[in-house]
């Protein structure tokens, strides 16, 4: 089965450029400067509102394909970045972190300030070296 979200040719730089909260758009803008000096790769769309940096392949339950290993999204709630490390196995950086919320590999964040920033780049590089999604294996 295809994934409904794919890397596409939109330009990041547009999409959050349409981001309508300052405060929300200026985090974005920071935290892809910072995921791409610890990637270093250049960001790309997957779907329509998802920033990824970087790929790697893997087979789950029900799909397998193409995944980025950390990314982020401008919700309406929250900043959103995705750090496919499987969090809940990060308990040791989380409880440094501060204010924030996860899923199974989203991190809920109001506002960046609200993260301790050495912290949060030490989970982002964990999920770039090591990507992983609850219940798949990379391939």
């Amino acid at each position: 089965m295809a994934l409904k979200t794919q890397k596409n040719d939109a330009k990041v730089e547009a999409f959050l450029a349409g981001v309508a909260d300052e405060q929300r758009r200026t985090d974005c803008l920071a935290v892809l400067a910072l995921m791409q000096k610890l990637t270093g790769e250049p960001a790309a769309m997957w779907g329509k509102a998802i920033v990824g940096f970087g790929k790697f392949r893997y087979r789950g339950k029900t799909s397998e394909g193409e995944w980025y290993p950390v990314g982020f999204s401008p919700r309406k709630q929250n900043l959103t970045l995705y750090l496919h490390c499987v969090l809940e196995k990060q308990t040791a950086l989380l409880e440094k972190l501060g204010k924030h919320k996860i899923g199974k590999s989203c991190l809920y964040l109001n506002q960046l300030e609200d993260a301790h920033l050495p912290t949060l780049k030490k989970l982002i590089k964990t999920a770039y070296k090591n990507p992983e999604i609850a219940g798949a294996e990379t391939i």
